[in-house]
């Protein structure tokens, strides 16, 4: 039987959740965006209520949480603050769920209790300057040096990048091409290792966003991640279940879009009357009611899938293609119900406008995400 419903201790984990960023981001977002850097005291505050360690198992210091509750939480961040969600999916959701399914003992040991205290930051190091949706062919490389590995490449709009404690960085020790990429753990204080700060972003402006330059890096033989050439499967692996991340942060600005609108056509009167009264604002409003529960339920299938180890890669593109587009339109809906003052930053969704953009692009674009329905649909790749 398939039911939408939640249990008791999910809903109570909604509740935590929005509280705490009602309290501690809600009131500074704004802010933040202004001076495009969220304030990392928030970060270890997170950790405590759990954000970073929901997923994780208690013997690594996580509460050993559902995927349900996880996709909760990632909505109300994104309710809250997309450039706040960026600092938890991608650190626990891409750089932790990889060390915890592929990694050594040592490296479980070594990074996941940070990780899901928020107390130690990973950010993902994959996209480069002439790679993105054709990551199988990047040309950051590493080569072995005695016991070491030596590596050397670019990386570009890495999240995390600047406050990072370890990269988790995709290179090639191998053949061109998908088969050829391996994983590495790269302590940010390892020599020859450099980062710059990307700024003027036009969404998700408080977020940590970073080119890393890899010049004759030298770390040990045990900082490769599983096996030797089969970092690309990892990364694609965990892409599957960041798309579910994203979708669900896209769930939770679509909400923000709705919940700003009906408050402000509420309280806004022209012609003697409050706007909500008008047919066509009702209009948009109705669009954003309807776009955020599909796209819920889109997501809540996902995360249900995964839980339940059934296959779930054509259910998260679904889930991203959909929740991403229908971030932008609400945003750009919220904004036409806000009018003149939807475009100034005294009022929020002129920031949710910025922030949804960027959500059809990154961890694959909506084109990519078409492409694989597509070959699930017909059986043929146009890859």
């Amino acid at each position: 039987m398939v039911t939408f419903a939640l249990d008791d201790e999910q809903r109570a984990w909604q509740q935590t959740a929005r509280d705490f960023l009602e309290k501690e981001v809600v009131p500074f977002r704004a802010e933040w965006d202004r001076r495009e850097s969220v304030d990392t005291a928030v970060i270890p505050k997170m950790g405590e209520v759990g954000f970073f360690g929901l997923t994780v198992p208690e013997e690594y210091g996580g509460l050993g949480g559902d995927y349900v509750s996880y996709v909760l939480g990632m909505e109300e961040l994104g309710r809250a603050d997309s450039a706040v969600r960026g600092i938890v999916s991608v650190s626990m959701g891409l750089v932790g769920k990889i060390v915890l399914e592929h990694g050594s003992e040592e490296q479980k040991q070594r990074w996941l209790p940070g990780i899901a205290a928020g107390t130690t930051l990973g950010c993902f190091g994959l996209t480069e300057p002439d790679h993105g949706s054709d990551a199988g062919h990047l040309r950051t490389r590493a080569r072995r040096d005695g016991s070491d590995w030596v590596i050397d490449g670019t990386k570009i709009f890495i999240t995390n990048g600047t406050w990072a404690d370890v990269a988790l960085v995709f290179a090639r020790t191998g053949e061109d091409g998908p088969r050829g990429i391996s994983a590495f753990l790269v302590p940010t204080d390892s020599p020859g290792f450099e980062r710059r700060e990307i700024t003027g972003k036009l969404g998700l402006r408080g977020q940590a966003t970073a080119e890393l330059t890899f010049t004759g890096c030298r770390v040990p033989a045990d900082a490769l991640v599983g096996e030797e050439g089969k970092g690309f499967r990892y990364a694609m692996a965990s892409l599957d279940k960041g798309r579910v991340s994203i979708a669900a942060s896209c769930v939770g600005l679509v909400q923000a879009a709705l919940e700003e609108s009906v408050r402000y056509a509420g309280e806004r009167r022209q012609f003697g009357k409050p706007i909500a009264s008008y047919q066509l604002v009702q209009e948009l409003i109705a669009d954003m009611s309807v776009d955020a529960d599909a796209a819920r339920m889109l997501v809540w299938r996902a995360a249900d899938l995964i839980e339940r180890g059934q296959p779930f890669t054509v259910a998260a593109s679904k889930a991203k293609y959909f929740a991403s587009e229908a971030a932008v339109r609400a945003a750009n809906n919220a904004i036409q119900v806000f009018g003149g003052y939807g475009y100034v930053d005294d009022y929020p969704v002129q920031k949710l406008m910025r922030d949804a953009r960027v959500m059809t692009l990154y961890e694959g674009t909506s084109q990519i995400q078409k492409l694989i329905i597509g070959r699930a649909e017909t059986g043929i790749s146009a890859f």
